[in-house]
């Protein structure tokens, strides 16, 4: 579990492919620390560590990660947020953050305010009902506000303030670029339950 608040930011050193799986290394400042069978969150997936270089550490994504999630066309050089699972001990800054991306969207647009930058999204196809204003939404693993000025609209977006953007990737995010999407849990249940109800009534 994670809450959405990235520690660090790490840089892909190199890439395996290997049958359907590919293999991804990270240095990161908290290689110090890590372990293997730790499980650590990159740009909002949680992937497990499997081996631990002097400078660096390994994890594999599965056919159905690179599906649901942007991993496939990581490259060498890349930055990824990085979030290490929450301590019970710990305040919950962000909100509840499981690290299984639900779907990918594409960035529409950047505008930079007075210091602040506004990102736009489309909305994900299967997103019209998990999408709320002033709700939570994890975008690349960063726990982030919605705003939704128009219900009908296929787009919503986030503010960002000048620290989140200096210390997570959204600082080289451009129009185009697509991003991991993780919608808030909670909405998720609820909503299954109501088509749960639906369908037995």
């Amino acid at each position: 579990m994670f809450t959405g608040i990235i520690e660090t930011l790490g840089t892909i050193l190199a890439i395996e492919t290997e049958k359907n799986n590919i293999h991804f290394k990270v240095k990161a400042p908290i290689l110090s620390e890590a372990y293997v069978d730790q499980s650590i969150a990159h740009d909002g997936v949680c992937l497990t560590i499997t081996k631990i270089d002097t400078d660096g550490y390994w994890v594999t994504a599965i056919q159905e990660t690179l599906e649901k999630t942007n991993l496939a066309s990581w490259k060498v050089g890349n930055l990824v947020n990085i979030e290490r699972a929450m301590q019970a001990q710990m305040r919950l800054d962000g909100h509840f953050v499981q690290g299984h991306v639900d779907t990918v969207t594409t960035c529409h647009e950047v505008k930079e305010s007075d210091g602040s930058w506004y990102f736009i999204f489309k909305i994900p196809e299967g997103g019209k009902q998990l999408i709320v204003p002033k709700g939570s939404i994890a975008i690349n693993g960063t726990s982030l506000t919605v705003i939704l000025d128009d219900p009908k609209s296929d787009q919503f977006s986030v503010a960002i303030i000048p620290y989140t953007f200096e210390h997570t990737n959204f600082k080289n995010l451009k129009a185009g670029d697509q991003v991991n999407i993780e919608f808030d849990i909670l909405g998720k249940y609820i909503l299954r339950h109501i088509e749960h109800y639906k369908n037995i009534l």
